[in-house]
């Protein structure tokens, strides 16, 4: 699986129904009405009318911006963060500035611990609920470090002697 199909399967279903509904209803709606308006001759014939590109046009903008929102709902869940919020947000703040705001004030994704499954902030080296080891951390001051590391950021610990158990 990539990226980015696991972030696609993140968009609510409601999102998904909804989009297909606006991309179909509307542009088959407005073919029903050139057809029906083409025999009584207000459109000439052969003439392709104008209004039926931009309602595709509109139907399509809609139907991406519909499952941006359910994006939006669904990361927000995976995050931590309150997704009817963000949602009314990006609803309602105008000129899409709510769904730009989300993405530059989203909060990281958090970690679950193996043992409980409760959700953590990165960065925490043990569990805040029943205190398992989340990753690796320094053996002196027991803060988190990355592996990479030889030495512990805060107490200037030498890191190499940690093993994979300690973790």
């Amino acid at each position: 699986m990539s990226q980015f199909s696991d972030e696609i399967k993140l968009i609510s279903k409601w999102a998904r129904v909804l989009a297909v509904l606006v991309l179909v209803v509307f542009p088959v709606a407005a073919m029903c009405y050139f057809f029906l308006n083409a025999r009584s001759g207000e459109f000439g014939a052969g003439k392709f009318p104008l209004e039926l590109v931009m309602v595709t046009i509109a139907s399509v903008f809609f139907g991406v911006y519909i499952l941006i929102l359910g994006y939006i709902y669904g990361d927000a869940k995976r995050r931590g963060m309150r997704p009817v919020l963000w949602l009314l947000l990006g609803m309602f703040i105008p000129n899409a500035i709510g769904v730009i705001l989300y993405f530059i004030l989203r909060q990281p994704i958090q970690t679950h611990c193996s043992s409980c499954g409760a959700a953590n902030p990165p960065g925490f080296a043990f569990c805040s609920s029943c205190g398992a080891a989340l990753g690796r951390s320094c053996p002196s001051c027991k803060s988190a470090v990355e592996t990479n590391w030889t030495h512990c950021p805060r107490c200037g610990t030498h890191l190499d002697s940690i093993t994979p158990s300690t973790r």
